[in-house]
């Protein structure tokens, strides 16, 4: 995939900008390249005034939801007679994600610094990494990274000379997909089950040990120092009115140059698929994008020619979700794509709510049945029923990642059904 070593001259570099510099990872590149500026600047500030500062930025969260950045952290009580907690999602379990580790990989210490800026906002002086269990070598390189900090001072007591506290930790999932819910993600980290919580309370009143909880993802704490050190108005600027910055876009399937790029949020897609991956092999024709993840409605090929960003998807019915887009070519059978997601989501359901353990098994049935040649007309729209009947009613948000992208391929593609039914037919 293009990392680092083949970034493309539309990319706009700004939390991957020490991608491909000698020795990214270690904490004299990071200090050497204005690392902790933005830290030593926001400790002259309030926490209002950070806060204020990421609100004004546009910052939205990069986990999935794209909910604004600044106001999740006002969220947090501002005096609690109780401890609070930072943690950090890098769970990255959502299929076609693959952003989030190269940040970790490449440049650990600017989200060590997002996350201390982030403690000075909450009043907070512990945190959590939280690292997928698939991530193990990540989990031993945050470690050194972590260890690296403490020795040199930007981690434990007096950080900096700046009189300001907090201590860092690991702590590796164990590879269930249900832990990137935040509430989940809670739970495991306390040693439970990964299974979530019901809500009221959020995480920000009652998270972690039932302390204020600010929590969020890796690519979200990662772009905090540029806008503490560059200001909110320029982070703003690279993006779309409501969407500042920039995405870690982790463009896969088929296309010539698969890859994590990073672009302004308003990129064109069609400009993203044809230019910055390379265009699709063989001068095969688009038929379908997932935008975000597997977990969000697909779009038809004619509905791709979009700014990249949260509100623009939102309003054709989709999401921008983690960033992992996948390109599916002329050739894709889409019933044997919507059988792969579903092989997914049924054997990553948590079981806790009926909607979603018993839903994302039938449609796993009946589309396995489909694929292997027994499918029933009456199966296509009982396909889309189910998925109407699981939105919304799960205690998490997992039944509806499983039954927006069902919903939408039986939607979009039917035909790839039919065709199923019709090819049954002449066997027959």
């Amino acid at each position: 995939m293009a990392l680092y070593n083949e970034p493309s001259p539309l990319e706009t570099r700004v939390l991957s900008k020490r991608f491909g510099m000698e020795n990214s990872a270690s904490l004299d590149t990071y200090l050497a390249t204005d690392g902790f500026k933005a830290f030593q600047k926001a400790r002259q500030m309030t926490p209002e005034q950070i806060v204020d500062e990421v609100k004004a930025s546009a910052l939205r969260g990069r986990g999935g939801a794209g909910f604004p950045t600044g106001l999740k952290w006002s969220f947090v009580p501002r005096t609690s007679p109780k401890a609070k907690y930072i943690i950090v999602n890098a769970d990255e379990s959502e299929p076609g994600t693959c952003k989030d580790r190269l940040l970790m990989e490449y440049d650990p210490h600017q989200m060590i610094e997002g996350i201390l800026i982030a403690s000075l906002a909450v009043d907070a002086h512990a945190g959590y990494v939280y690292i997928r269990g698939e991530y193990r070598y990540l989990i031993e390189m945050m470690d050194r990274s972590i260890a690296e900090a403490y020795s040199k001072g930007y981690l434990g007591k007096n950080i900096a000379g700046t009189g300001w506290d907090f201590d860092l930790y690991t702590h590796s999932g164990a590879g269930a997909y249900e832990c990137g819910e935040e509430t989940a993600l809670l739970d495991s980290i306390e040693g439970k089950r990964g299974i979530p919580r019901m809500k009221p309370p959020f995480p920000a009143v009652a998270g972690a040990w039932a302390h204020p909880t600010l929590l969020n993802n890796v690519e979200t704490y990662s772009a905090i120092p540029w806008i503490i050190q560059n200001g909110a108005a320029a982070f703003a600027a690279l993006g779309t009115p409501k969407n500042g910055g920039t995405r870690m876009v982790c463009i896969s399937g088929h296309v010539n140059k698969p890859g994590v790029y990073e672009l302004p949020l308003g990129f064109p897609m069609m400009k993203a698929i044809n230019e910055v991956a390379g265009g699709i092999p063989g001068g095969r024709k688009l038929k379908a994008v997932v935008p975000g993840g597997s977990s969000c409605p697909l779009l038809r090929a004619d509905e791709c020619d979009i700014p990249m960003d949260y509100d623009n998807l939102a309003r054709i019915g989709s999401m921008l979700g983690s960033g992992g887009m996948v390109v599916l070519d002329e050739t894709t059978d889409m019933v044997k794509f919507a059988l792969r997601i579903m092989r997914f989501y049924a054997h990553e359901s948590c079981g806790w709510c009926i909607p979603c353990r018993e839903g994302t098994t039938w449609l796993r049935k009946i589309l396995q049945r489909f694929d292997d040649g027994g499918g029933k007309q009456s199966d296509i729209p009982l396909l889309g029923e189910l998925s109407k009947n699981m939105l919304g009613r799960t205690f998490c948000a997992l039944g509806d990642a499983a039954a927006m992208p069902t919903q939408s391929i039986v939607e979009k593609f039917r035909e790839d059904f039919e065709k199923r039914l019709a090819s049954q037919t002449v066997a027959v």
